[in-house]
């Protein structure tokens, strides 16, 4: 019996104009169980011809799509969250088979999936026009018109969510959709359109195409293609954007992630203990939100032994998944070695973990590091894993300064009791995101503070329009929608 024979999936198809299809190169690459190290199926790397078909497809639907009411458009987004919720279970299961998380983790993806289904149930009030009267006889309309065809590329981390952050919203707003999927993962892509095609989405509105580096190429230049979002790699976001806008296209590009979570001493230790841990090893460290960096301000010692304490006890394989690949363990295992070089304490070291019954698994056990120094590459880099790594600092300030240095520019909290803390720090962090969390007598009161003000690193580009508060709505002109290529910094 051959090694094709004996995998548990058979080879994943593209998704074109509503039915699977064969792709035009021939070639593939193995999916692997991360938590097992097997191979279960496998992904085509299509070409630039099955990008021109997923186009040909989109194109012939939309334009009876675009012309549908959108109360029209957003049933199918009723049904298709009624189906995510009945399939809870199998749609679980697949996310933990071809991304490792555990399944907890990977209910919460799902139903995550659903409520970003209800917001796009939501969009006929979000959109509607505006009429200005001017003067008599003489008003000004403001009308929305999906932009065309769209593309999402999107990454491992989280299979079924992040499809989701573009397919209920782009589709609803009467666009059609080319979604490529991580390589890494295409098995909840073909249920998602499975279940949109129970939910009565019609034929070519959505397509899938999988595939690597080649088919990224032929999205970012195909001239059918009017906007891309992507989320992925700093690196690759960069030349998505770059690729994409020299072609004139909209691109919104989300890259990496260093969050720093700053921990005064007077923070309620078993809250604060609890959610710092809790933040660096859910998802095995594999999401852009994760915390990274801790700034233990002043005698923060206590509240770092709790945190040792819980991580201790944290089994890998049923409170923690494995990381996506043999190649990803490796290089989160280098970044906790270097740093152990270099003159940091390892106070939990995961390197080496096995799980019984699951030894060829990819599996990093949670890490904790103290005595970072901000030159380190650990402090400076995304490491995407379940590693934790803590710089000392003397006062809040000094804490802010670090994270201000940051090349990434995603998200940024505090943990404290003081409100003037909370408010100095939400004021100077820079990150798209602050969040002051404010430790009162053993309870968490949390305040998001979006601070649009810079990208960095963590985000190049955007599907909106300067001068609109709406997502993929206006169509002009393509040469009206060109943005400079940003600069290395």
């Amino acid at each position: 019996m051959s090694a094709i024979e004996t995998i548990k999936y058979p080879d994943i198809r593209n998704y074109i104009g509503g039915t699977f299809v064969e792709h035009g190169s021939g070639r593939y690459l193995d999916v692997f169980n991360p938590a097992e190290g097997n191979v279960i199926s496998r992904v085509p790397l299509s070409a630039a011809s099955d990008v021109d078909q997923a186009v040909e497809a989109a194109k012939k639907a939309f334009p009876g799509w675009s012309q549908t009411p959108i109360k029209e458009r957003v049933q199918v987004f009723y049904r298709f969250k009624a189906l995510l919720e009945r399939d809870i279970d199998s749609l679980a299961r697949l996310v933990t088979e071809e991304n490792g998380k555990i399944d907890s983790e990977a209910r919460a993806e799902v139903l995550k999936s659903a409520e970003l289904c209800e917001f796009a149930c939501s969009l006929p009030q979000i959109t509607a026009g505006e009429v200005l009267e001017v003067s008599r006889g003489v008003e000004c309309r403001v009308e929305h018109f999906p932009v065309g065809i769209v593309a999402s590329i999107t990454p491992f981390n989280f299979p079924n969510m992040v499809p989701n952050w573009t397919i209920p919203n782009a589709i609803a707003l009467g666009n059609c959709m080319i979604l490529k999927p991580s390589e890494l993962v295409p098995l909840s892509a073909g249920r998602i359109a499975e279940l949109l095609r129970e939910a009565g989405l019609p034929d070519g509105v959505l397509n899938i195409v999988h595939g690597g580096q080649e088919t990224v190429e032929a999205i970012c230049d195909h001239p059918g293609i009017e906007g891309i979002s992507f989320v992925g790699s700093t690196k690759v976001a960069k030349i998505v954007y770059r690729r994409g806008t020299s072609n004139f296209k909209r691109v919104l590009a989300l890259g990496g992630a260093k969050n720093h979570l700053i921990v005064m001493p007077d923070a309620e230790p078993e809250m604060t203990s609890t959610n710092v841990v809790a933040s660096m090893s859910g998802c095995a460290g594999q999401r852009c939100m994760a915390a990274s960096v801790m700034m233990a301000v002043g005698n923060s010692d206590h509240i770092i032994e709790r945190m040792v304490n819980i991580v201790k006890s944290m089994v890998p394989g049923t409170h923690i998944g494995p990381v996506i690949s043999a190649e990803a363990k490796a290089r989160i295992e280098s970044y906790i070695t270097e740093a152990e070089k270099m003159g940091a304490t390892i106070l939990v070291d995961g390197r080496g973990y096995k799980v019984k019954g699951k030894e060829n698994g990819y599996y990093v056990g949670p890490t904790l590091i103290d005595h970072v120094t901000p030159d380190m590459r650990i402090a400076q880099e995304e490491v995407f894993g379940p590693v934790m790594v803590i710089i000392r600092a003397k006062d809040v300030a000094e804490a802010v300064g670090v994270q201000q240095k940051s090349r990434y520019g995603n998200a940024a909290s505090v943990f404290t009791e003081s409100g003037g803390v909370a408010r100095y720090v939400m004021e100077n962090a820079s990150a798209l995101a602050a969040l002051a969390i404010r430790t009162c007598g053993g309870r968490s009161t949390f305040k998001e503070f979006p601070l649009e003000r810079l990208y960095r690193d963590s985000r190049c580009g955007s599907l909106m329009l300067p001068w609109t508060a709406e997502i993929c709505l206006e169509r002009i002109g393509r040469e009206s929608l060109y943005e400079p290529d940003e600069k290395d910094d």
